[in-house]
């Protein structure tokens, strides 16, 4: 079977990124790798990605290989100044699961936003009784080079195409 809408694909794959800085790009670095023993699965259509990512995967098929480059611009883009935000500390209560050492600089807070979604916030700036914290994607700025192959294909259930996502061993158990 080959990618196309409305199928459950899984990656295995080494994601490097890159930045561009005074016209000079950096040495691309890896930044996530998934193996056989934990590759990415998504439903193709339907998966949050940059389009790019689907555009370069649609038409292939299981043990093919791949390797494209996704422009910062087509990926996650440039940093939005509003997405960077300081909010009290007593927002992040031991009561709601946090502890004072996920407020320290540089560290991503696990959080969820008003429809119950998960997101995360990198902890910019201790300012005293607040937090800067930084909502855009951890990939914006950056130049996606992925290398990898298709790890499996299938048709989606019914169910999967409902609810907008993969389900059983490698995706949300309901």
């Amino acid at each position: 079977m080959e990618i196309k809408h409305n199928t459950v694909v899984g990656l295995t794959y080494d994601l490097k990124v890159s930045k561009e800085l005074d016209d000079i790009e950096s040495e691309p670095f890896s930044v996530e790798v998934r193996d056989e023993d934990d590759p990415f699965f998504f439903l193709f259509g339907n998966s949050g990605l940059p389009e790019k990512f689907e555009e370069y995967l649609i038409g292939k098929k299981q043990g093919e290989g791949f390797l494209f480059t996704i422009s910062s611009a087509d990926a996650y883009g440039d940093a939005d100044e509003e997405l960077i935000m300081a909010l009290p500390k007593s927002q992040f209560t031991a009561a709601q699961g946090f502890e004072p050492e996920m407020l320290e600089e540089g560290n991503f807070l696990p959080l969820m936003d008003e429809n119950g979604y998960p997101l995360q916030a990198k902890v910019l700036k201790d300012l005293g009784d607040e937090v800067l914290l930084d909502f855009n994607h951890p990939l914006v700025g950056f130049d996606l080079h992925f290398e990898g192959e298709v790890f499996e294909v299938r048709a989606a259930t019914a169910e999967e195409i409902a609810h907008g996502h993969v389900h059983g061993d490698h995706g949300f158990q309901h």
